[in-house]
C-alpha cells in the first residue's frame, strides 16, 4: 500500500462544494482518504489579481503507482470543470501530488515531492495539520520544520464557512 499526500484547492465558484466533490471522487477512484485537514483560505500565489483560494490537504492510502494516481487526479480535475488556460490562473479545482511515500520521482509530467512546496505557506499549513512529522525526502526536514522556515509572507487562515 502506498501513502500519498495531496493538496486540493480552488478559487472559482462554490469552493467548499468543489473541494468536497474532489475528495469524494478521489476516494472513490484511488483508495481511502485516511486524514483531511480543515479548509484554509489563502491569498492567490503568482497572478494575484484573482479571488482567494480554499485549500485542503488529504492523506490517501492507494495501491496505485504515482503516475497512475496522477492520471486519475487529472481526470478528476477535468470532470469537476478544470480548464487550463494560464499558469497560476484562477481555477475551480487543482489537485497536486505533494508526497508519495518517501519517493523522489522525476518524470516529465510528475515531480515528487512537489518542487515548490517548501516555498508556499498555503501548501505547508494544511499539510502540517495532517502530517507535521512527514520527512521531506530531499530536504530532510519535517513539514513542521518547513512551515517554520517558510519565507512566504502570504496569509493562510482556517476557513469559517458562513452560517446558512
Amino acid at each position: 500500500m502506498n501513502t500519498a499526500i495531496l493538496l486540493i484547492g480552488g478559487n472559482i465558484g462554490d469552493r467548499p462544494k468543489y473541494l468536497q466533490q474532489a475528495a469524494l471522487l478521489i476516494a472513490a477512484r484511488t483508495g481511502r482518504i485516511t486524514a483531511e485537514s480543515a479548509l484554509y483560505e489563502t491569498a492567490p500565489w503568482g497572478d494575484v489579481q484573482q479571488p482567494d483560494y480554499l485549500n485542503q490537504a488529504l492523506r490517501l492510502e492507494t495501491e496505485l503507482s504515482a503516475p497512475a494516481l496522477l492520471e486519475i487526479l487529472l481526470n478528476v480535475e477535468k470532470e469537476i470543470g478544470r480548464v487550463r488556460r494560464q499558469k497560476w490562473g484562477a481555477r475551480v479545482i487543482d489537485i497536486d501530488l505533494i508526497f508519495f511515500n518517501q519517493e523522489v520521482i522525476t518524470l516529465p509530467q510528475l515531480k515528487v515531492p512537489h518542487p515548490r512546496m517548501q516555498h508556499r505557506r498555503f501548501v505547508l499549513a494544511p499539510l502540517n495539520e495532517i502530517a507535521p512529522d512527514w520527512m521531506h525526502p530531499i530536504l530532510q526536514l519535517t513539514v513542521n520544520q518547513l512551515l517554520d522556515a517558510c519565507p512566504d509572507p502570504l496569509p493562510v487562515h482556517k476557513f469559517a464557512a458562513a452560517a446558512h
